[in-house]
């Protein structure tokens, strides 16, 4: 489905269930096909909500760079196109980031929110990284991403064990558009909010996996600790992309966090 957001892009997205919305947003350099397996647990009990977000699968990926007030507008203009006035939240990684700039801006529209994999922080000198990250795409395209994302978001045993899921996200990381990447890169950098998550009244599940290189356990911590009443899980076995490598354990979390 396509449709128009108050953001003057395209939004692809997907619906599937029924019942109280849960609204799935993705990681870097993936699309909404990462929930596939999550948004099929659900549907019997939620309305799922799936999109990509801007400059990433079929949604428009205009010049960056993008910023968090953006990106809230995409998200809040689509909700309103679709008539959903509430919604349970689901982000990974940058999923989550925007998810916690959204429980600040827009808290009429939010009921539980889930971060996943994620920080409330990027500290200034990490600017260098993601300029260096870019630059690789810019030059080399997403493909030169491909080994050291997947060696970040699996642990080693998982990747050896589940060639199928590698080749799956890493043709994913791949096809990420450039300019999307960079775009987001942009807005990750600006990403310091941990001192503001005191006024997010929504109740809130933070999950992170044990061995999570890219936002280890501490920045997850932070984020639990900051938000009033917030539940941390850190996730044993699993790196960054938790909800595939422990997807029993992520599921049984999430679903009786939501009420499910």
């Amino acid at each position: 489905m396509i449709v128009r957001s108050t953001n003057s892009i395209d939004i692809h997205y997907e619906i599937s269930g029924s019942g109280p919305c849960v609204t799935l947003a993705h990681s870097l350099a993936t699309d909404l096909t990462l929930w596939d397996e999550l948004a099929a647990v659900l549907s019997p009990r939620f309305t799922v909500l799936c999109y990509d977000l801007r400059g990433h699968g079929r949604t428009s990926t205009p010049a960056g760079p993008y910023d968090f007030p953006m990106l809230v507008g995409d998200l809040v203009g689509l909700l309103d196109s679709l008539g959903i006035e509430r919604t349970h939240f689901v982000g990974l990684s940058m999923g989550g980031m925007l998810g916690q700039h959204f429980a600040l801006a827009a808290s009429r529209r939010l009921d539980r929110l889930a971060i996943v994999s994620s920080t409330s922080r990027i500290p200034p000198e990490a600017g260098a990284l993601w300029d260096k990250r870019i630059a690789l795409a810019q030059t080399q395209g997403m493909a030169a991403h491909v080994e050291s994302t997947l060696a970040r978001w699996f642990t080693p045993a998982y990747r050896a064990t589940h060639p199928e899921v590698m080749a799956r996200i890493g043709a994913l990381i791949a096809a990420t558009p450039v300019a999307g990447f960079a775009g987001w890169g942009a807005a990750i950098c600006t990403l310091d909010v941990t001192a503001r998550l005191g006024a997010v009244g929504a109740p809130t599940l933070v999950m992170v996996g044990a061995e999570d290189p890219g936002t280890p356990p501490a920045a997850s911590q932070a984020i639990a600790t900051a938000i009033p009443g917030a539940r941390l899980e850190i996730i044993p076995a699993a790196s960054h992309q938790l909800e595939i490598e422990q997807a029993e354990t992520f599921n049984h979390l999430l679903l009786d966090f939501l009420g499910g």
